[in-house]
């Protein structure tokens, strides 16, 4: 197995994490409907676990990537915010290529704006790097594109580093000073 297999294995488990995930935060609002409030706490506390259990997933990809690749190359990688070759059909493209776009965006419609009208700028911005996987729907929940929720992944990821605020009204996406900064470098 090479470097680029290894990769796409990682893909492939958190894109399966993130199934699961959707699937909690589905039990979750179905259990608080119904007004099981001990069950709709249990998927909360689940799906901070599974949260947390993913970062950690992320965490093992980005030191994968620095074990084998050489030292120009990894700089390079991580300053591009681009894909190095076409992925393989049935592989997403990764979260961490969201990143760069989903800030330019916010930067460019003044800071912030509307979540639907965030992705559709990202969506311009990243034309020729999402594939026809990204575009399909997710099993998880029809009415979700796979790339969609991806950005949405990025975003939560982006906030907890600080490059977003939390804080932002419910359906709306804000850049933070740092984001700012990140994005002037």
């Amino acid at each position: 197995m090479d470097r680029n297999e290894v990769n796409e294995a990682f893909e492939i488990l958190l894109e399966e994490i993130e199934q699961v995930a959707n699937g909690l935060n589905e039990g979750g609002v179905e259990a608080f409907r119904a007004g099981d409030y001990n069950r709709a706490k249990q998927a909360i506390e689940e799906a901070t676990r599974l949260a947390e259990f993913r970062e950690k997933v992320r965490a093992l990809q980005k030191e994968w990537g620095t074990l084998l690749l050489p030292k120009t190359a990894r700089r390079r990688r991580i300053t591009s915010g681009q894909v190095s070759g076409k992925l393989r059909r049935g592989l997403r493209t990764p979260e961490d290529v969201f990143r760069q776009p989903l800030l330019e965006a916010l930067v460019e419609m003044g800071g912030g704006g509307p979540v639907g009208k965030v992705l559709d700028r990202v969506q311009d911005k990243m034309k020729g790097l999402l594939n026809e996987y990204d575009y399909q729907p997710l099993p998880s929940d029809p009415r979700l594109v796979r790339w969609r929720n991806t950005a949405h992944w990025c975003r939560n990821t982006l906030v907890r580093e600080g490059l977003m605020k939390a804080d932002s009204p419910h359906g709306v996406w804000e850049i933070s000073d740092l984001g700012l900064r990140e994005v002037s470098r």
